[in-house]
């Protein structure tokens, strides 16, 4: 295994006006964590970027992770969110052994009516307390907490 090499995944933490965060559930097929409920999100790759013109002279491209993120929101539960602000950083090594870095934002809703690809079986808006009763991926509910006491400090 190459020692520099990770899958780099974005997840996201949406959350509404109502105090719910949107969780969804992951199809049987996929490789890591098959069938539990997360939060949106999904891998950047090379076209994230590659795509498009670089966004300096020396062939560098600034806010990939906020284009992959975007992205990911669109195909994966078709809505769109506000500015993303980081939360944290995780790593574990797959089932296929591909290591893998996650970073961890959250966001305001915006718009679009949440609708499913083929990752995502199924979604709920649930507040802190109702997702204690989904069998979330480990740390994704201690992830949600962490947002919901951001976001009380700064009502406060």
């Amino acid at each position: 295994m190459d020692k520099e090499l990770h899958r780099v995944s974005i997840t996201t933490i949406v959350y509404n006006d109502d105090g719910k965060y949107l969780i969804t559930r992951r199809s049987p097929a996929k490789k890591a964590f098959p069938g539990k409920w997360t939060v949106p999100g999904g891998g950047l790759t090379t076209d994230d970027y590659t795509n498009s013109e670089p966004t300096t002279s020396a062939g560098q491209w600034y806010n990939t992770v906020e284009k992959t993120l975007r992205r990911e929101l669109l195909e994966e539960v078709n809505i769109e969110v506000g500015k993303p602000e980081y939360l944290l950083d995780l790593t574990f090594i797959r089932p296929d052994n591909v290591p893998v870095l996650v970073l961890s934002y959250f966001a305001k809703y915006v718009s679009g009516d949440v609708k499913h690809d083929e990752d995502t079986v199924d979604h709920a808006w649930v507040s802190v307390e109702e997702a204690k009763d989904y069998d979330l991926i480990d740390g994704i509910y201690d992830e949600i907490v962490d947002v919901e006491k951001i976001l009380m400090e700064r009502k406060n």
